[in-house]
């Protein structure tokens, strides 16, 4: 059928990715990382290379995708937290633009013919106007935060490189994610892991948060990698698709949703220092671009993505004992 290239393959998404595409018939599967998979990583499995690597080494870029010579990419690769984003603004702008800036320059020299999907963020919608919600794709810009802007730049590189280069880069911006694997960099694993070890009686029973009134749009992200999939196959060359309309919530209630699963009950504790200097009240999709175009729906109910979520977080705190 072809080959395909999965740059952070070890990341959240990515590991969910890989463990869609092994499945497909036909389909060679590589991946991209920092740093190599252990034994118990899907991404390892059914991957014909995995490259150890950093983007923001364009040699690192020519090598992969002359030895992939790949027929579809997906850009995951980036620093993809919020709240690292503020603390370290100059490293995430550096990284997800150079990486990608290298990334898309190798395409264009060593597979030119190759189909790529780079992925953005609802973040780059940031202060959305009550008028304007749901978000549609255009919806005017706002990012309010650094993590938000380098989205933005990687979203217009990619078009950039369709009207410039020719190369058939397709764009979506996914809303919030969650289910299993998510890291407690973000706040419903943060919850998930505190719950976790509340249960195993390693940790106080206690979570402590951030802003709990903000409003999301969440996603499974076992959803969420069939749009990419879908996307990349089929979706329209130079133009940006929503992935999202999972159900909007707010993050107190997905904290409530995991504390109604608990084994044991547990307080709350806002932490000053979880609170972000920006936090849009409220973002929300509009996904019938995809909807109308590729016919994704999301499937995974809300409910079974926390339950997933936390017993995921229950078997590492297990494993871990920390």
């Amino acid at each position: 059928m072809g080959r395909v290239l999965v740059t952070g393959a070890l990341g959240f998404v990515g590991v969910h990715l890989v463990d869609l595409l092994v499945g497909v018939p036909n389909l060679s599967v590589f991946g991209t990382g920092r740093r190599p998979p252990v034994a118990d990583e899907s991404a390892d499995r059914g991957v014909v290379e995995y490259f150890v690597a950093d983007l923001t080494d364009s040699t690192a870029s020519d090598r992969i995708i002359q030895a992939a010579r790949p027929d579809w990419v997906v850009h995951l690769a980036a620093q993809s937290c919020v709240a690292e984003s503020w603390r370290d603004p100059s490293g995430t702008l550096l990284n997800n633009l150079l990486a990608q800036l290298n990334l898309l320059e190798s395409i264009v020299r060593h597979a030119p013919a190759a189909r790529v999907l780079v992925i953005g963020s609802s973040e780059e919608y940031g202060q959305i106007r009550p008028e304007d919600l749901p978000a549609d794709e255009e919806t005017p810009l706002r990012p309010d935060n650094p993590y938000a802007v380098s989205k933005v730049a990687q979203d217009y590189l990619a078009l950039q490189f369709f009207l410039g280069r020719h190369l058939a880069v397709v764009r979506a911006r996914p809303f919030n994610l969650l289910g299993p694997g998510q890291s407690d960099r973000f706040a419903i694993g943060s919850f998930a892991r505190q719950i976790a070890e509340a249960e195993a009686d390693i940790g106080p029973p206690v979570v402590t948060v951030g802003n709990l009134s903000a409003r999301r749009d969440y996603t499974d992200v076992r959803d969420v990698v069939r749009a990419y999939w879908s996307l990349v196959q089929s979706g329209r060359a130079g133009e940006v698709y929503n992935v999202g309309g999972g159900g909007v919530h707010s993050v107190g209630e997905v904290l409530e949703a995991l504390r109604r699963l608990s084994r044991r009950s547990v307080d709350v504790v806002v932490d000053p220092t979880k609170l972000r200097p920006a936090d849009a009240p409220e973002i929300a999709a509009d996904a019938g671009r995809i909807r109308r175009e590729l016919g994704w729906e999301p499937r995974i109910p809300f409910e079974e993505s926390a339950r997933d979520i936390l017993d995921e977080w229950r078997r590492r705190v297990a494993t871990s004992g920390t």
